[in-house]
């Protein structure tokens, strides 16, 4: 365990000024407050918050964050207290071991939906300051060196989120080693079978091979050394067995088929010298086709600088070389810990040079949390990015964009702008006119072709890579749809409110939106649009003291006409009785006076199977019934009445006498041709229950692949409700036509 003067020493080696005191509080707090506990290794306690102030130091990272590396566990584990470390160490440190403490209670692979907000959480918390990853990342390594004493489940599950979340966004942030190692300490838990496979190979292959790594170094040296570059530095190493196994899957390759397993870095001088030593190697040795990378003169996004060749070498052995200054080694290795403002003389506070690349995407990301995207999207989104490996591309004005690897034009629009994006239309790859589906690849020019009137297609959204791009496509098709329906509801309020005798405009809209539970009049019209609410409740919302009034007919006082008690509401006349006619009755006589040819009050009085309504022109048909007599109510259009033309006995005259405080519905057979999709039902039941009106009948008959014809039977107070119910769903998307039947 590493003493209180062997860490200051270690601080001191690379940063001679540092704050003695301040390291010597942190580390005796941290030994008073942890005092007896014990980790699961059965050590103490303070020797997990020590280790990962030593891997710190090895970053050679400022006093402040180690001393919030010793202090991390001490909020959530020890009686200490926010409060107190604010007291003893300022609110800068205090900040960081709480943002810490609640980091610790996240689970990362947890189901779906909490994972992701538990990942927004993370990269907003890391976001906030670069330290609080740098101190979670060491703290993380630790626990995975510690992880054999930890239970089976509890290994698999810190394993699982170790390689998911932790290790990918070490190489994101450039920490090259540090993913390295997560990766492989991963890789021993998540398969451990694949795992003991591949290290027994490795290690026969070394002992085949003892010494042929040293026996390559010292050629190479020569070489180089022989050539004017006297200080340059060879490093050859193994790969690692989680690298291999990667190789050994993506390439659908066995360990034999394996070439390149070993890999060397030449450090030199200065940049120039990196070239000069790319032409010194590729004059000695053949170069394996397609396998030369020149990341200094275009980095990668988290400031990788080093140029890749892969040469069939020494022995005749294929190895990958690495060539690249001492700087471009630090930040290769350490990544935006390399970025200490410290080692330039120049430490004010801030942790990262304002030059640095290397916290691009990790803002990237936190840009696309104010996009609106549900959690899942965002955790797609970001596991997506974290995995996969970049292409550059450049724009015709020289600019370099770095994608995924298998982005299309469409995610370079799109990373050049949201705009950009949403109009592209076309686009130039080198010049020449190519899908939007093609794959781009290293240093291609890419111009976007764009259109004023251009939506983007949902589509897509199954094309592109990149979450900023996916999420810019949800965000425009979800903007697309909801002005769609926005203007199906403007015409349907539009409707609404003249048959009403109002005037609609948005404005009228504004003060009453808190009543319809809306943020804006544009939703409240959409909603309107997808049926989701009832035009006449935006209608009373604007004019509380609105009436719908039902259509009521009622006749005038006619001689020849009376009542039924069988049928309340109806007024009837027999032919040639009252007006003109010979046999007209004295209008004071009482109607179960009236010679009615042999009915009685009490006779049977019935509605045609499609209905009669309130404010329709109606007669009726005498028909003989088990009872007696019937007396059948058609509207005047219906077509069977044609078969009674030639019997003028059996017609009755028939009209609507409803008074006010009539509650009777009556039924109407409409016929709709609706869509064939999900949730065409639903549509139109939904236009049905708004406005009041209840369904007796529904039947359905399949007529085509694509439509359905529908038969309803409803009930409505009046002809006014029923043709405002036609026309509200031949509004309907899903609708094609609507009728009423007559028959």
């Amino acid at each position: 365990m590493m003493r209180q003067y062997e860490l200051v020493e270690r601080v001191q080696k690379y940063k001679a000024d540092a704050n003695e005191a301040l390291l010597n509080k942190a580390y005796v707090y941290a030994m008073q407050k942890h005092g007896q506990q014990k980790r699961a290794s059965g050590d103490p306690y303070i020797s997990h918050p020590l280790e990962v102030a030593a891997i710190l130091t090895d970053m050679h990272l400022d006093e402040s964050t180690i001393a919030v590396a010793l202090l991390h566990d001490t909020i959530e584990d020890t009686s200490a207290t926010r409060q107190e470390i604010d007291e003893l160490f300022g609110e800068d440190i205090g900040r960081l071991v709480e943002g810490l403490t609640k980091l610790k209670k996240l689970d990362l692979v947890s189901k779906k939906a909490k994972q992701a907000e538990n990942l927004r959480k993370l990269l907003l918390a890391i976001s906030d300051d670069v330290r609080v990853l740098l101190v979670k990342l060491a703290d993380r390594l630790h626990n995975m060196r510690t992880l054999e004493h930890m239970r089976d489940d509890k290994r698999a599950r810190i394993s699982e989120e170790t390689m998911e979340i932790y290790a990918p966004l070490a190489g994101r942030m450039g920490m090259q080693d540090m993913r390295d190692e997560l990766e492989d300490l991963s890789f021993r838990y998540t398969n451990p079978e694949a795992y003991e496979t591949v290290t027994r190979k490795l290690e026969g292959l070394s002992l085949r091979n003892e010494g042929l790594i040293t026996k390559i170094e010292d050629e190479l040296r020569d070489l180089l050394v022989r050539s004017g570059l006297k200080n340059a530095k060879v490093k050859g190493r193994q790969k690692k067995p989680y690298s291999v196994f990667r190789k050994m899957q993506s390439k659908s390759l066995s360990f034999e088929q394996l070439s390149d397993v070993y890999g060397f870095r030449i450090i030199v001088d200065d940049t120039a010298d990196c070239y000069r030593a790319l032409g010194i190697v590729h004059t000695r040795w053949r170069v394996v086709p397609g396998r030369f990378k020149d990341y200094i003169s275009t980095p990668k996004q988290n400031d990788y600088r080093s140029i890749h060749t892969t040469i069939v070498g020494p022995s005749r052995q294929r190895i990958e070389l690495q060539i690249r200054t001492l700087r471009m080694h630090e930040i290769a290795e350490q990544g935006i810990a390399a970025h200490a403002l410290y080692k330039d003389g120049e430490n004010d506070g801030d942790l990262l040079s304002p030059e640095s690349n290397a916290y691009s995407w990790l803002r990237h990301t936190i840009e696309a949390l104010a996009d609106g995207d549900n959690a899942e999207e965002f955790l797609e989104h970001t596991k997506l990015e974290l995995f996969q490996d970049q292409v550059f591309c450049f724009t015709p004005k020289g600019k370099l964009i770095a994608l995924p690897r298998g982005a299309t034009p469409i995610d370079f629009a799109y990373a050049v702008h949201t705009n950009i994006g949403d109009t592209c239309v076309g686009a130039k790859i080198n010049g020449s006119i190519m899908p939007l589906v093609t794959r781009l690849s290293n240093g291609d020019e890419v111009e976007i072709i764009r259109s004023g009137v251009q939506v983007p297609p949902a589509a897509w959204e199954e094309i592109v890579v990149t979450g900023k791009a996916r999420a810019a496509i949800r965000r425009a098709t979800r903007m697309a749809i909801r002005k769609q329906y926005a203007g199906l509801g403007h015409r349907i309020l539009e409707r609404t409110f003249e048959r009403a005798g109002k005037v609609f405009t948005r404005e009228v809209l504004k003060p009453v939106l808190h009543r319809l539970g809306q943020r804006d009049v544009e939703d409240a019209i959409a909603q309107v649009g997808r049926g989701e609410m009832s035009s006449l409740d935006v209608l009373r919302a604007v004019y509380p003291d609105y009436q719908d009034e039902r259509v009521t007919v009622k006749p005038a006082n006619d001689e020849g006409w009376f009542n039924m008690p069988s049928a309340v509401g109806m007024m009837f006349k027999l032919p040639g009785q009252g007006g003109d006619g010979e046999a007209k009755v004295n209008a004071s006589a009482p109607a179960d006076t009236l010679p009615l040819r042999g009915l009685s009050a009490n006779v049977e009085v019935r509605f045609a199977p499609a209905g009669a309504v309130p404010g329709d022109r109606i007669v009726g048909i005498m028909d003989e019934s088990e009872a007696g007599h019937a007396l059948t109510i058609y509207p005047i259009q219906a077509a069977i009445l044609q078969k009674y033309y030639d019997e003028p006995e059996r017609w009755v005259d028939v009209r609507w006498d409803l008074d006010e405080a009539n509650k009777s519905r009556f039924v109407a057979r409409i016929m709709i041709n609706a869509l064939n999709e999900p949730g065409a039902l639903a549509d139109v039941a939904q236009v049905i229950a708004a406005l009041d009106v209840n369904i007796r009948v529904l039947g359905m008959v399949r007529i085509a692949t694509d439509f359905t014809e529908m038969a309803v039977d409803v009930e409505v107070w009046d002809l006014r409700q029923l043709n405002q119910l036609l026309a509200q769903l031949k509004e309907l998307d899903c609708i094609s036509t609507v009728s009423r039947s007559y028959d």
